[in-house]
């Protein structure tokens, strides 16, 4: 083949040539055929010869569909079983040399990148969204290929960010089973002992002792970077290696756990979001790092940003992303509101996308939870037109669910329903079970709530709402959806009430105050007391309607939930019907078990808050 010829030129020569040699009889076997291939092939051109390949094999077919002349169909056969075998061996060699065609594909575009830009490339060569992932063996192999470049660098970068991380792989859940209180989770340094504590002593890298020293002291990673006044590319790299590998096998372990499903996809979806805010507070940093020259610092904050994004992306990718549930707990604890905060820029540059509607919906739920309302609302909303957009039915059924529930807890009953409905009509189309589950148990309770706000009861709609209220509770068990069996029991108990069925009543709500505190659940611990009071009050049983009805009202109170007056309703109405004396005896001799429930402030506060609800 001459030189002068162009790669497609000398792999169609190539292909002709095999051809002409198996119908001469030249060629004994496909193993002669693959030794052919592997001296006729060039690195970083193999798409070029396949694209080749695919153009004679079509041309034979086309010879082979419209010949009639015997002859010339037999020699097109042959033609067509040379082309195959030839076929075989260019599948072959793809798999016994797809690693060196990626790193020298990979070496190639990094080598006709300016050396502003190689830093990115090599960021989007590592990016795990791109159709080959680069595993551990393939940056090896990068890293080796690099290391005689003269991008060394880059390739020394990786090779020590492999090494740093194969130092730290056998620490990176240890630190679990170290710590004093055993926790499984991340918890705030101040707790015990946290992770990036425990990881910054089991780690030579200088560059991640600083960042994870700074992670255990609640600091931003942000000061890092800001600080930088001199840029060893090959430290950055190693880091990001190092980063990607501690990510990538913590995901994996907590996808593990056997002891909670849910958790541990909670614990994995925390772990995407903290590398995540990592990146982004780097990239924030190196934009303020005044130390660097302005063309430094614009590479690093690119590029760092660039790997946020990144992880984003391949978060919401997940098939169990959790569209229900949030993410409320932190690897830094008390900083976590910031952490959601960090997110909004890189989250802004994604496009429209599937990605971006699921990644606002599980930061929306998370802003809620921390009792930001109002921001937490506007991203659902936002979260829901991207999801419509995108066609992105299950995502769209989530943030309808919400959304209902955003309603709920502002008393826009009518709202609630309305959202709710319209989740449950779309994920029965849809087959979406899990939604369907959240939109149940939303319908039913916002009916009970709209029934309690209305001065007639409609016995026969109320009836129906227990039935649904029940069915949801069975659907809410078999999701291990706490919340959802929370709101139902506590639904059912009100609905009993309201029915006048206050037997039944008291044994619902009973339930639903264990639920609740059990399960932290604060707003509906203090609701399942304030309507165990009352059921208490209506079974002429004044003692338990006090005790109940004062835990309902300060805990009521504490969450800023107007209903704190319905409970002091009822304390008040009970110690009329005692008198005085008869309920201070009663506090006093509920004092204990006040006390471990709201503690001596809230105790101490009883009284003020029943003058209060009396001053109106």
């Amino acid at each position: 083949m001459s030189e002068s010829q162009s790669w497609p030129e000398r792999y169609a020569a190539f292909v002709e040539t095999v051809i002409t040699q198996t119908l001469k009889g030249q060629i004994s076997s496909k193993e002669q055929v693959f030794r052919m291939l592997t001296q006729a092939l060039e690195p970083g051109t193999g798409e070029i010869f396949e694209c080749g390949l695919i153009s004679r094999c079509e041309q034979v077919q086309q010879q082979l569909d419209r010949e009639t002349d015997e002859l010339k169909q037999a020699k097109a056969l042959r033609q067509s079983r040379a082309l195959k075998v030839l076929g075989e061996a260019w599948e072959r060699w793809q798999k016994e040399n797809q690693d060196q065609t990626i790193c020298a594909g990979a070496i190639a575009r990094l080598t006709a990148a300016t050396a502003e830009d190689r830093l990115s490339v090599l960021f989007q060569i590592l990016d795990p969204n791109q159709q080959y992932v680069f595993d551990r063996n393939l940056i090896s192999l990068l890293g080796k290929e690099l290391e005689v470049t003269d991008l060394r660098s880059l390739g020394l970068g990786l090779q020590q960010g492999l090494s740093a991380f194969c130092e730290l792989e056998g620490h990176l859940v240890s630190w679990m089973y170290d710590a004093p209180q055993r926790a499984v989770g991340f918890e705030n340094g101040s707790q015990g002992v946290g992770p990036w504590a425990y990881w910054a002593k089991h780690t030579s890298s200088s560059l991640a002792k600083e960042l994870f020293g700074g992670q255990a002291g609640n600091q931003s990673a942000l000061s890092l970077a800001k600080a930088q006044d001199s840029l060893d590319i090959a430290a950055w790299v190693e880091l990001a290696v190092l980063l990607r590998g501690m990510q990538n096998g913590l995901i994996a372990w907590f996808d593990q756990q056997p002891y909670s499903i849910s958790g541990g996809r909670n614990l994995a979806a925390m772990t995407f979001l903290t590398f995540a805010v990592i990146w982004g507070e780097l990239s924030n940093g190196f934009r303020k790092a005044t130390g660097l020259p302005e063309a430094e610092r614009n590479l690093m904050a690119s590029a760092s940003f660039q790997v946020a994004i990144q992880i984003l992306r391949a978060f919401a990718q997940r098939e169990n992303f959790p569209l229900y549930g949030g993410v409320l707990f932190s690897f830094s604890g008390d900083a976590f509101r910031e952490t959601v905060q960090y997110l909004d820029q890189p989250l802004r540059e994604l496009e429209q996308t599937q990605e971006k509607a699921r990644i606002l919906t599980l930061i929306a739920y998370s802003r809620v939870w921390m009792g930001d309302r109002e921001a937490g609302l506007k991203l659902h909303e936002e979260a829901l037109i991207l999801a419509q957009t995108a066609g992105d039915h299950r995502c769209e059924i989530a943030n309808l669910n919400h959304l209902s529930r955003v309603s709920l807890s502002e008393r826009d009953f009518e709202g609630a329903i309305a959202r709710s409905q319209r989740a449950l009509i779309l994920a029965r189309q849809k087959g979406d079970q899990q939604g369907e589950e959240q939109a149940l148990v939303s319908v039913g309770y916002s009916e009970v709530r709209a029934a309690q706000a209305q001065e007639r009861i409609d016995a026969d709609m109320l009836a129906l709402t227990v039935e649904r209220l029940k069915q949801g509770r069975q659907r809410a068990e078999k999701f291990r959806d706490r919340v959802g069996q929370i709101l139902c029991v506590n639904g059912l108990g009100l609905a009993y009430l309201l029915l006048s069925r206050y037997s039944a009543a008291e044994e619902s709500l009973t339930e639903a105050v264990r639920m609740a505190h059990d399960s932290g659940h604060a707003s509906l611990h203090g609701l399942s007391h304030a309507y165990l009071a009352e059921a208490y009050y209506q079974l002429d049983q004044p003692e338990n309607a006090i005790y109940h009805g004062c835990l309902g009202m300060y805990l009521l109170h504490q969450q800023r939930n107007l209903e704190w007056r319905q409970a002091a309703s009822v304390v008040s109405l009970a110690a009329g019907k005692l008198g005085n004396e008869r309920f201070e005896r009663v506090l006093a001799e509920r004092r204990s078990p006040l006390l471990a429930l709201i503690g001596v402030d809230g105790v101490d506060y009883l009284p003020e808050l029943l003058k209060q609800y009396r001053e109106g």
